[in-house]
């Protein structure tokens, strides 16, 4: 093969991954973007269910007279309207994830994300055109169908190609997405929340297209995930996309011993998880023993439980219905500038987390940012059934709940907020990672449907409702205590690692341990690929062959 390149594996575990490139930070920075989808409805949803314009046109109820108590306490959409309006974005979350792993399989990352912002502008086409709850239903169901491909694949995409040394921080940034989405939500709410017309509300809904083709648009000019193009066999585009992704040439050894080693741990998947039919697939997910580490049903347990255990720190409680509950506290004059504090709070302190993600690693800041939000959720609820309590009228009392309100959540920004999804991308292997982190993002979407069905309820003050106030905090806390549980005794620690080699650490070692492993070897050796290369002629086309001529590897 004159001219052209072997590319052969290496048996040093430092050489499988390209030095970090300005390149490499900007392409996963742009992707990142998607999380401003997800964080920009969170915001708008809470604020618009607070607006007098939004209840008047949805409910028929008229403006309160001023001085009329009863009727201002009664101006506001029933606990069944908020539940519906709010979780039905989640349902379609729900479905568009799972399904999003198979279309990511067939069509391949970027094209999915792509495919996701087309249904998610249909869907907002129709909550902007809304005068009444039904097309709102249905606007926001389809519209979260979109936003389901977006935030699953988001994730997978960003994890196959960010650098093993900065993956965390760089998957972290989706999160700090989701705030500046939040926030910028909040502020384009405070400003049209006066207005007297359908614009309160258009507004808010309409600016979402913005971030659809932005998105949609700069994805055309990034490249595919290499690792998808080593499960589907296209070997030659797989190098072309590394190449653009490390920002190297194809003659780098960077570029050979990475690509080796990617290849390498794909056919040793192959053999652990035989494909088969569509539904094979699909059980490939639940298969092994689950107290094995490494068995694709405890990967599978543990990314649905942390997406879980994530909504179930309550955080989009006070995202979604904060407004509402800080309305409820009686002592606050604008609780649309409240919400818009909390939101600011949540997005300067997450950049935080990109140095600790890496600095202390997943597990821990799992670990002690879920005692963070104990402390903080339990001061809350005491204070807020105490000196807080509505009757008392303590105005001091509140601003101290505020404020530990505020710091939950920083706690959350720099621990749980970025880091579940961090895990979730790094925990599958390449058979079933699609689709692993497809029903992962489901979970994220299913509670937080469930979290926007019976929040309502919870803090509701019509009969029936269990009107908890201040006292649903005693509810997040407790919950955030399982969430510390289940980090200390089921998530590995993956910090610096490959998402090869992190497949060995799985079955090496346990989560406690996990972050004493260190990497002795290489897939590429263990398969043979430091002895059986992979031949690349001048034009680019790729071969395998059994026994490549020795060469020197290019310098770099």
């Amino acid at each position: 093969m004159p001219g052209g390149v072997v590319i052969t594996g290496t048996a040093d575990t430092g050489r499988i991954e390209a030095p970090v490139t300005i390149k490499a930070y900007l392409m996963c920075a742009f992707a990142a973007f998607g999380g401003i989808f997800f964080g920009y409805d969170t915001g708008w949803m809470g604020g618009v269910l607070g607006m007098p314009y939004f209840i008047r046109q949805y409910t028929g109820l008229q403006y309160p007279a001023p001085g009329d108590a009863a009727a201002k306490t009664a101006f506001h959409l029933t606990a069944q309207d908020q539940s519906l309006t709010t979780s039905i974005l989640s349902a379609g979350t729900f479905f568009g994830a799972i399904i999003a792993g198979d279309v990511a399989d067939f069509i391949g990352r970027r094209m999915t994300i792509i495919t996701g912002c087309f249904v998610f502008s249909v869907g907002c086409i129709l909550e902007t055109a809304s005068t009444g709850l039904a097309v709102m239903v249905v606007g926001r169901l389809i519209a979260g169908a979109g936003v389901g491909f977006i935030s699953a694949i988001i994730i997978l995409y960003m994890s196959e190609i960010a650098p093993k040394k900065v993956r965390g921080a760089l998957v972290a940034g989706y999160q700090f997405c989701i705030t500046i989405g939040i926030l910028l939500a909040n502020c384009v709410v405070y400003s049209t929340q006066n207005r007297d017309d359908t614009g309160s509300y258009r507004i808010p809904i309409a600016v979402q297209f913005l971030w659809a083709i932005i998105l949609s648009t700069g994805l055309f000019f990034l490249p595919e995930s290499p690792r998808y193009f080593v499960k589907k066999g296209k070997l030659e585009q797989a190098a072309k996309a590394l190449c653009s992704v490390r920002g190297q040439p194809m003659e780098s050894e960077y570029i050979q011993d990475e690509l080796a080693e990617i290849m390498a741990n794909h056919e040793y998947e192959m053999q652990v998880i035989p494909q088969t039919s569509y539904i094979g697939g699909w059980t490939n997910c639940f298969k092994g023993n689950i107290t094995k580490g490494s068995s694709n049903s405890r990967r599978t347990t543990v990314g649905i439980l942390m997406q879980m255990m994530q909504q179930l720190t309550g955080i989009n409680f006070i995202f979604y219905f904060g407004t509402v509950f800080f309305q409820s506290l009686g002592t606050i004059s604008n609780p649309f500038l409240i919400t818009l504090i909390t939101s600011l709070v949540n997005t300067c302190s997450t950049p935080l987390s990109f140095w600790m993600i890496e600095r202390f690693g997943r597990r821990s800041i799992l670990i002690y940012g879920a005692m963070g939000m104990i402390a903080a959720q339990f001061i809350v609820g005491i204070v807020g059934v105490t000196a807080g309590a509505p009757q008392n009228n303590n105005a001091s009392a509140v601003q101290a709940m505020i404020a530990f309100i505020c710091i939950n959540i920083f706690f959350f920004a720099i621990t749980w907020g970025p880091s579940a999804w961090v895990v979730v991308g790094e925990i599958f292997p390449i058979p079933i990672r699609s689709r692993g982190v497809g029903l992962s993002t489901a979970s994220n979407w299913f509670w937080n449907c469930i979290i926007g069905v019976i929040t309502p309820y919870l803090v509701g003050t019509a009969p029936g409702d269990a009107n908890l106030g201040a006292k649903v905090f005693f509810l997040w806390g407790s919950l955030c205590c399982i969430s510390c549980a289940f980090a200390y005794f089921l998530v590995p620690e993956m910090k610096g690692l490959s998402l090869e080699q992190v497949d060995r650490m799985l079955e090496e070692t346990n989560p406690r341990n996990s972050a004493k492993w260190v990497p002795h070897s290489t897939f590429a050796d263990e398969m043979g690929l430091t002895h059986k290369g992979v031949a690349m002629t001048d034009d680019g086309d790729i071969e395998k062959v059994q026994h490549p001529i020795v060469s020197e590897k290019s310098a770099v």
